[in-house]
Protein backbone atom coordinates (compact mmCIF):
# COMPACT_ATOMS: atom_id res chain seq x y z
CA UNK A 1 0.00 0.00 0.00
CA UNK A 2 2.82 2.37 0.90
CA UNK A 3 4.63 1.58 -2.37
CA UNK A 4 1.47 2.31 -4.37
CA UNK A 5 1.08 5.69 -2.65
CA UNK A 6 4.74 6.55 -3.35
CA UNK A 7 4.34 5.55 -7.02
CA UNK A 8 1.24 7.71 -7.34
CA UNK A 9 3.04 10.66 -5.72
CA UNK A 10 6.00 10.24 -8.09
CA UNK A 11 3.71 10.17 -11.09
CA UNK A 12 1.98 13.34 -9.95
CA UNK A 13 5.34 15.02 -9.35
CA UNK A 14 6.56 14.14 -12.84
CA UNK A 15 3.32 15.47 -14.28
CA UNK A 16 3.75 18.72 -12.36
CA UNK A 17 7.29 19.33 -13.57
CA UNK A 18 6.70 18.14 -17.13
CA UNK A 19 7.07 20.99 -19.60
CA UNK A 20 3.86 22.36 -21.03
CA UNK A 21 3.69 22.10 -24.81
CA UNK A 22 3.33 25.42 -26.48
CA UNK A 23 0.16 25.75 -28.50
CA UNK A 24 0.68 26.94 -32.05
CA UNK A 25 -0.13 30.59 -32.42
CA UNK A 26 -3.34 31.17 -34.32
CA UNK A 27 -2.82 32.98 -37.57
CA UNK A 28 -4.32 36.47 -37.56
CA UNK A 29 -7.28 37.08 -39.88
CA UNK A 30 -6.47 37.99 -43.47
CA UNK A 31 -7.49 41.31 -44.93
CA UNK A 32 -8.54 41.62 -48.55
CA UNK A 33 -5.24 43.20 -49.61
CA UNK A 34 -3.25 40.44 -47.87
CA UNK A 35 -5.35 37.74 -49.52
CA UNK A 36 -4.86 39.30 -52.96
CA UNK A 37 -1.10 39.66 -52.44
CA UNK A 38 -0.80 36.01 -51.44
CA UNK A 39 -2.90 34.83 -54.38
CA UNK A 40 -0.86 36.87 -56.87
CA UNK A 41 2.35 35.22 -55.68
CA UNK A 42 1.20 31.66 -54.93
CA UNK A 43 -1.75 30.91 -57.23
CA UNK A 44 -0.73 27.93 -59.42
CA UNK A 45 -2.52 29.29 -62.48
CA UNK A 46 -0.55 32.55 -62.34
CA UNK A 47 2.69 30.61 -61.89
CA UNK A 48 1.99 28.80 -65.16
CA UNK A 49 1.06 32.04 -66.94
CA UNK A 50 4.32 33.67 -65.86
CA UNK A 51 6.28 30.69 -67.19
CA UNK A 52 4.49 31.01 -70.54
CA UNK A 53 5.57 34.64 -70.69
CA UNK A 54 9.18 33.56 -70.15
CA UNK A 55 8.81 31.04 -72.98
CA UNK A 56 7.60 33.85 -75.26
CA UNK A 57 10.62 35.97 -74.30
CA UNK A 58 12.94 33.12 -75.21
CA UNK A 59 11.25 33.03 -78.62
CA UNK A 60 12.68 36.48 -79.43
CA UNK A 61 16.19 35.02 -79.46
CA UNK A 62 15.00 32.18 -81.68
CA UNK A 63 13.43 34.65 -84.13
CA UNK A 64 16.71 36.57 -84.38
CA UNK A 65 18.72 33.57 -85.58
CA UNK A 66 20.27 33.74 -89.04
CA UNK A 67 20.37 30.90 -91.60
CA UNK A 68 23.41 28.62 -91.28
CA UNK A 69 25.77 28.13 -94.21
CA UNK A 70 25.81 24.74 -95.95
CA UNK A 71 28.97 22.84 -96.86
CA UNK A 72 28.81 20.16 -99.58
CA UNK A 73 31.72 17.74 -100.23
CA UNK A 74 31.77 15.65 -103.44
CA UNK A 75 33.92 12.78 -104.67
CA UNK A 76 33.09 11.54 -108.20
CA UNK A 77 34.59 9.54 -111.05
CA UNK A 78 34.01 12.48 -113.36
CA UNK A 79 36.35 15.40 -113.57
CA UNK A 80 36.94 17.27 -111.44
CA UNK A 81 37.04 14.34 -109.06
CA UNK A 82 36.95 16.44 -105.84
CA UNK A 83 34.74 19.43 -104.99
CA UNK A 84 33.91 21.44 -101.88
CA UNK A 85 31.04 23.96 -102.08
CA UNK A 86 29.93 26.45 -99.42
CA UNK A 87 26.49 28.13 -99.81
CA UNK A 88 24.78 30.83 -97.76
CA UNK A 89 21.16 32.04 -97.89
CA UNK A 90 20.88 35.84 -97.83
CA UNK A 91 17.64 37.04 -96.24
CA UNK A 92 16.09 40.04 -97.97
CA UNK A 93 13.19 42.44 -97.37
CA UNK A 94 13.98 42.60 -93.64
CA UNK A 95 12.67 39.11 -92.87
CA UNK A 96 14.82 38.72 -89.75
CA UNK A 97 13.65 42.07 -88.41
CA UNK A 98 10.05 41.13 -89.14
CA UNK A 99 10.46 37.84 -87.29
CA UNK A 100 11.87 39.63 -84.26
CA UNK A 101 9.01 42.15 -84.31
CA UNK A 102 6.52 39.28 -84.48
CA UNK A 103 8.19 37.53 -81.53
CA UNK A 104 8.23 40.75 -79.52
CA UNK A 105 4.55 41.27 -80.29
CA UNK A 106 3.97 37.74 -79.01
CA UNK A 107 5.74 38.65 -75.76
CA UNK A 108 3.53 41.72 -75.38
CA UNK A 109 0.50 39.53 -76.01
CA UNK A 110 1.57 37.04 -73.34
CA UNK A 111 2.16 39.90 -70.89
CA UNK A 112 -1.35 41.22 -71.63
CA UNK A 113 -2.80 37.75 -71.06
CA UNK A 114 -0.88 37.54 -67.79
CA UNK A 115 -2.33 40.91 -66.72
CA UNK A 116 -5.80 39.63 -67.60
CA UNK A 117 -5.20 36.47 -65.58
CA UNK A 118 -4.02 38.60 -62.63
CA UNK A 119 -7.20 40.69 -62.82
CA UNK A 120 -9.26 37.51 -63.00
CA UNK A 121 -7.56 36.03 -59.93
CA UNK A 122 -7.89 39.36 -58.10
CA UNK A 123 -11.61 39.43 -58.85
CA UNK A 124 -12.11 35.78 -57.84
CA UNK A 125 -10.24 36.38 -54.58
CA UNK A 126 -12.40 39.43 -53.89
CA UNK A 127 -15.57 37.39 -54.38
CA UNK A 128 -14.31 34.43 -52.33
CA UNK A 129 -13.04 36.75 -49.59
CA UNK A 130 -16.35 38.52 -49.14
CA UNK A 131 -18.26 35.26 -49.43
CA UNK A 132 -16.29 34.05 -46.40
CA UNK A 133 -16.66 37.43 -44.66
CA UNK A 134 -20.43 37.36 -44.92
CA UNK A 135 -20.59 33.65 -44.12
CA UNK A 136 -18.72 34.43 -40.88
CA UNK A 137 -20.98 37.38 -40.16
CA UNK A 138 -24.08 35.32 -40.93
CA UNK A 139 -22.83 32.71 -38.47
CA UNK A 140 -22.32 35.44 -35.87
CA UNK A 141 -25.81 36.83 -36.56
CA UNK A 142 -27.49 33.43 -36.29
CA UNK A 143 -25.51 32.72 -33.10
CA UNK A 144 -26.74 36.00 -31.59
CA UNK A 145 -30.28 35.14 -32.63
CA UNK A 146 -29.86 31.71 -31.05
CA UNK A 147 -28.78 33.34 -27.78
CA UNK A 148 -31.78 35.65 -28.03
CA UNK A 149 -34.04 32.63 -28.52
CA UNK A 150 -32.43 31.02 -25.46
CA UNK A 151 -33.18 34.12 -23.38
CA UNK A 152 -36.74 34.10 -24.62
CA UNK A 153 -37.09 30.42 -23.72
CA UNK A 154 -35.67 31.07 -20.25
CA UNK A 155 -38.03 34.01 -19.74
CA UNK A 156 -41.00 31.91 -20.84
CA UNK A 157 -39.98 29.13 -18.44
CA UNK A 158 -39.65 31.58 -15.56
CA UNK A 159 -43.07 33.09 -16.23
CA UNK A 160 -44.60 29.64 -16.65
CA UNK A 161 -43.14 28.49 -13.33
CA UNK A 162 -44.57 31.58 -11.66
CA UNK A 163 -47.97 30.83 -13.22
CA UNK A 164 -48.13 33.95 -15.42
CA UNK A 165 -48.29 32.16 -18.79
CA UNK A 166 -49.43 28.72 -20.03
CA UNK A 167 -47.02 25.94 -21.06
CA UNK A 168 -47.80 26.77 -24.69
CA UNK A 169 -45.46 29.77 -24.38
CA UNK A 170 -42.61 27.46 -23.32
CA UNK A 171 -43.25 25.09 -26.22
CA UNK A 172 -43.35 27.96 -28.74
CA UNK A 173 -40.13 29.41 -27.31
CA UNK A 174 -38.40 26.01 -27.54
CA UNK A 175 -39.57 25.63 -31.14
CA UNK A 176 -38.13 29.04 -31.97
CA UNK A 177 -34.85 28.03 -30.31
CA UNK A 178 -34.69 24.79 -32.32
CA UNK A 179 -35.15 26.74 -35.56
CA UNK A 180 -32.43 29.20 -34.55
CA UNK A 181 -30.07 26.33 -33.75
CA UNK A 182 -30.74 24.76 -37.15
CA UNK A 183 -29.93 28.04 -38.92
CA UNK A 184 -26.71 28.33 -36.92
CA UNK A 185 -25.60 24.87 -38.04
CA UNK A 186 -26.40 25.75 -41.65
CA UNK A 187 -24.39 28.98 -41.38
CA UNK A 188 -21.41 27.05 -39.97
CA UNK A 189 -21.49 24.77 -43.02
CA UNK A 190 -21.48 27.80 -45.33
CA UNK A 191 -18.41 29.14 -43.53
CA UNK A 192 -16.57 25.85 -44.06
CA UNK A 193 -17.42 25.76 -47.78
CA UNK A 194 -16.43 29.41 -48.33
CA UNK A 195 -13.14 28.82 -46.49
CA UNK A 196 -12.24 25.92 -48.82
CA UNK A 197 -12.88 28.09 -51.90
CA UNK A 198 -10.63 30.87 -50.60
CA UNK A 199 -7.90 28.43 -49.54
CA UNK A 200 -7.84 26.99 -53.06
CA UNK A 201 -7.23 30.42 -54.59
CA UNK A 202 -4.50 31.13 -52.01
CA UNK A 203 -2.76 27.79 -52.73
CA UNK A 204 -3.38 26.64 -49.17
CA UNK A 205 -4.49 23.18 -48.03
CA UNK A 206 -8.32 23.06 -48.09
CA UNK A 207 -8.52 22.24 -44.40
CA UNK A 208 -6.54 25.34 -43.31
CA UNK A 209 -8.52 27.30 -40.71
CA UNK A 210 -8.33 30.58 -42.60
CA UNK A 211 -10.23 33.50 -41.13
CA UNK A 212 -10.77 36.87 -42.74
CA UNK A 213 -11.47 40.34 -41.43
CA UNK A 214 -13.09 43.17 -43.32
CA UNK A 215 -10.86 46.22 -43.48
CA UNK A 216 -12.30 48.79 -41.12
CA UNK A 217 -13.60 52.06 -42.44
CA UNK A 218 -16.70 53.71 -43.85
CA UNK A 219 -18.01 53.20 -47.33
CA UNK A 220 -15.95 54.91 -50.05
CA UNK A 221 -16.96 58.50 -50.63
CA UNK A 222 -17.97 57.83 -54.19
CA UNK A 223 -17.98 55.14 -56.82
CA UNK A 224 -16.79 55.72 -60.37
CA UNK A 225 -19.70 57.07 -62.38
CA UNK A 226 -20.77 55.56 -65.67
CA UNK A 227 -18.80 57.84 -68.00
CA UNK A 228 -15.65 57.82 -65.85
CA UNK A 229 -15.84 54.06 -65.41
CA UNK A 230 -16.26 53.55 -69.17
CA UNK A 231 -13.31 55.82 -69.94
CA UNK A 232 -11.12 53.90 -67.53
CA UNK A 233 -12.33 50.58 -68.91
CA UNK A 234 -11.58 51.53 -72.51
CA UNK A 235 -8.06 52.64 -71.54
CA UNK A 236 -7.09 50.08 -68.89
CA UNK A 237 -9.30 47.04 -69.53
CA UNK A 238 -7.13 43.93 -69.49
CA UNK A 239 -9.29 42.10 -72.03
CA UNK A 240 -9.13 44.98 -74.49
CA UNK A 241 -5.37 45.08 -73.94
CA UNK A 242 -5.18 41.40 -74.94
CA UNK A 243 -7.17 42.16 -78.10
CA UNK A 244 -4.96 45.18 -78.87
CA UNK A 245 -1.82 43.06 -78.46
CA UNK A 246 -3.39 40.42 -80.68
CA UNK A 247 -4.02 43.04 -83.36
CA UNK A 248 -0.42 44.25 -83.08
CA UNK A 249 0.81 40.67 -83.38
CA UNK A 250 -1.38 40.09 -86.43
CA UNK A 251 0.01 43.24 -88.04
CA UNK A 252 3.46 41.77 -87.53
CA UNK A 253 2.22 38.56 -89.20
CA UNK A 254 1.04 40.62 -92.19
CA UNK A 255 4.40 42.41 -92.47
CA UNK A 256 6.35 39.14 -92.26
CA UNK A 257 4.14 37.44 -94.86
CA UNK A 258 4.62 40.35 -97.24
CA UNK A 259 8.37 40.21 -96.72
CA UNK A 260 8.33 36.50 -97.49
CA UNK A 261 7.03 37.33 -100.99
CA UNK A 262 10.57 38.45 -101.83
CA UNK A 263 12.75 35.41 -102.63
CA UNK A 264 16.02 34.92 -100.77
CA UNK A 265 19.09 34.39 -103.01
CA UNK A 266 21.56 31.66 -102.18
CA UNK A 267 25.22 32.48 -102.82
CA UNK A 268 27.60 29.60 -103.29
CA UNK A 269 31.31 29.23 -103.89
CA UNK A 270 33.59 26.23 -104.06
CA UNK A 271 36.90 24.74 -105.05
CA UNK A 272 37.54 21.75 -107.32
CA UNK A 273 40.48 19.40 -107.51
CA UNK A 274 41.93 16.81 -109.93
CA UNK A 275 40.57 17.68 -113.33
CA UNK A 276 43.43 16.60 -115.63
CA UNK A 277 44.62 17.67 -118.08
CA UNK A 278 42.89 21.10 -117.79
CA UNK A 279 43.82 21.96 -114.20
CA UNK A 280 44.65 20.50 -110.82
CA UNK A 281 42.85 23.11 -108.70
CA UNK A 282 39.86 25.15 -109.83
CA UNK A 283 36.95 27.16 -108.44
CA UNK A 284 33.24 27.71 -108.99
CA UNK A 285 30.67 30.33 -107.92
CA UNK A 286 26.89 30.36 -108.12
CA UNK A 287 23.71 32.27 -107.39
CA UNK A 288 20.36 30.56 -106.83
CA UNK A 289 17.04 32.42 -106.75
CA UNK A 290 13.59 30.90 -106.38
CA UNK A 291 11.33 32.22 -109.15
CA UNK A 292 7.87 33.13 -107.78
CA UNK A 293 5.96 31.74 -110.73
CA UNK A 294 3.55 29.20 -109.25
CA UNK A 295 3.61 30.24 -105.59
CA UNK A 296 4.04 33.94 -104.85
CA UNK A 297 2.37 34.04 -101.36
CA UNK A 298 -0.23 36.58 -102.39
CA UNK A 299 -3.01 34.37 -101.04
CA UNK A 300 -1.17 34.07 -97.71
CA UNK A 301 -1.02 37.86 -97.46
CA UNK A 302 -4.78 38.08 -98.08
CA UNK A 303 -5.44 35.53 -95.33
CA UNK A 304 -3.37 37.51 -92.82
CA UNK A 305 -4.96 40.83 -93.81
CA UNK A 306 -8.49 39.45 -93.49
CA UNK A 307 -7.60 37.92 -90.14
CA UNK A 308 -6.43 41.38 -89.05
CA UNK A 309 -9.75 42.92 -90.15
CA UNK A 310 -11.60 40.23 -88.20
CA UNK A 311 -9.61 40.94 -85.03
CA UNK A 312 -10.26 44.67 -85.33
CA UNK A 313 -13.99 44.04 -85.72
CA UNK A 314 -13.97 41.75 -82.68
CA UNK A 315 -12.18 44.42 -80.68
CA UNK A 316 -14.75 47.09 -81.61
CA UNK A 317 -17.62 44.76 -80.74
CA UNK A 318 -16.08 43.83 -77.41
CA UNK A 319 -15.48 47.51 -76.58
CA UNK A 320 -19.19 48.20 -77.19
CA UNK A 321 -20.16 45.27 -74.95
CA UNK A 322 -17.82 46.47 -72.20
CA UNK A 323 -19.30 49.97 -72.40
CA UNK A 324 -22.80 48.66 -71.79
CA UNK A 325 -21.67 46.26 -69.05
CA UNK A 326 -19.78 49.01 -67.20
CA UNK A 327 -22.74 51.41 -67.30
CA UNK A 328 -25.04 48.68 -66.00
CA UNK A 329 -22.63 47.58 -63.25
CA UNK A 330 -22.00 51.16 -62.13
CA UNK A 331 -25.74 51.84 -61.87
CA UNK A 332 -26.33 48.62 -59.92
CA UNK A 333 -23.46 49.38 -57.51
CA UNK A 334 -24.78 52.89 -56.84
CA UNK A 335 -28.29 51.54 -56.19
CA UNK A 336 -27.07 48.87 -53.78
CA UNK A 337 -24.90 51.41 -52.00
CA UNK A 338 -27.93 53.61 -51.31
CA UNK A 339 -29.87 50.56 -50.10
CA UNK A 340 -27.04 49.63 -47.72
CA UNK A 341 -26.84 53.19 -46.39
CA UNK A 342 -30.58 53.10 -45.57
CA UNK A 343 -30.16 49.83 -43.72
CA UNK A 344 -27.23 51.15 -41.69
CA UNK A 345 -28.59 54.58 -40.95
CA UNK A 346 -32.30 53.96 -40.43
CA UNK A 347 -33.70 50.44 -40.67
CA UNK A 348 -31.28 48.52 -38.41
CA UNK A 349 -31.41 51.01 -35.48
CA UNK A 350 -35.22 51.03 -35.62
CA UNK A 351 -35.35 47.20 -35.71
CA UNK A 352 -33.06 46.94 -32.68
CA UNK A 353 -35.22 49.44 -30.78
CA UNK A 354 -38.37 47.45 -31.61
CA UNK A 355 -36.64 44.26 -30.38
CA UNK A 356 -35.71 45.84 -27.03
CA UNK A 357 -39.19 47.22 -26.52
CA UNK A 358 -40.79 43.84 -27.33
CA UNK A 359 -38.52 42.00 -24.87
CA UNK A 360 -39.25 44.52 -22.09
CA UNK A 361 -43.00 44.35 -22.76
CA UNK A 362 -43.03 40.54 -22.55
CA UNK A 363 -40.95 40.45 -19.34
CA UNK A 364 -43.28 42.94 -17.70
CA UNK A 365 -46.35 41.01 -18.82
CA UNK A 366 -47.71 43.73 -21.10
CA UNK A 367 -47.74 41.46 -24.18
CA UNK A 368 -47.88 37.75 -24.90
CA UNK A 369 -45.27 35.48 -26.40
CA UNK A 370 -46.71 35.54 -29.96
CA UNK A 371 -46.14 39.29 -30.13
CA UNK A 372 -42.58 38.86 -28.89
CA UNK A 373 -41.82 36.02 -31.33
CA UNK A 374 -43.28 38.08 -34.15
CA UNK A 375 -41.08 41.04 -33.22
CA UNK A 376 -38.02 38.79 -32.92
CA UNK A 377 -38.74 37.22 -36.31
CA UNK A 378 -39.11 40.66 -37.89
CA UNK A 379 -35.82 41.79 -36.34
CA UNK A 380 -34.09 38.60 -37.53
CA UNK A 381 -35.35 39.17 -41.06
CA UNK A 382 -34.19 42.78 -41.05
CA UNK A 383 -30.72 41.89 -39.77
CA UNK A 384 -30.30 39.13 -42.33
CA UNK A 385 -31.59 41.39 -45.12
CA UNK A 386 -29.10 44.05 -44.05
CA UNK A 387 -26.34 41.47 -44.16
CA UNK A 388 -27.51 40.38 -47.61
CA UNK A 389 -27.55 44.02 -48.70
CA UNK A 390 -23.89 44.32 -47.74
CA UNK A 391 -23.10 41.09 -49.58
CA UNK A 392 -24.98 42.35 -52.66
CA UNK A 393 -23.09 45.63 -52.50
CA UNK A 394 -19.73 43.89 -52.43
CA UNK A 395 -20.86 41.59 -55.24
CA UNK A 396 -21.84 44.64 -57.30
CA UNK A 397 -18.37 46.11 -56.73
CA UNK A 398 -16.85 42.85 -57.92
CA UNK A 399 -19.13 42.93 -60.99
CA UNK A 400 -18.10 46.53 -61.70
CA UNK A 401 -14.44 45.65 -61.32
CA UNK A 402 -14.90 42.66 -63.61
CA UNK A 403 -16.74 44.73 -66.24
CA UNK A 404 -14.06 47.43 -66.14
CA UNK A 405 -11.33 44.82 -66.39
CA UNK A 406 -9.19 46.82 -63.97
CA UNK A 407 -8.99 47.22 -60.18
CA UNK A 408 -11.36 49.77 -58.64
Amino acid sequence: MRLAVLATFATLSIGLVAPVRAQPAQEPPLTLSQAIDRALTANPGLVGDRLQTEVARAGVAVAGQRPNPELALEETRETPHDAATLSQTIETAGKRRRRIELAEAGVAGREAQLARAINDVRNRVRRAFYTLVFAQRRLAETTDLQHLAERTRDTAKARFESGDVPRLDVLQAELSLAQADNETQSAAGQVAAARVDLNTLLARPPETATTVAEEAGPLPDRLPEGAAAVHRALTANAELAVLDRGIAEQKAHVALTRAQQTPDPVLSGGVTHRSPPEFDWGWRAGLTITLPIFTHRGAAVQVEERTLNQLQAERDARAAEITGAVYSAATTAATRRRELERFRGQILPQAEEVQRMAEDAYRSGQTGLPALLQALQATRDVRLRALQAEADYQASLADLENAMGAPL
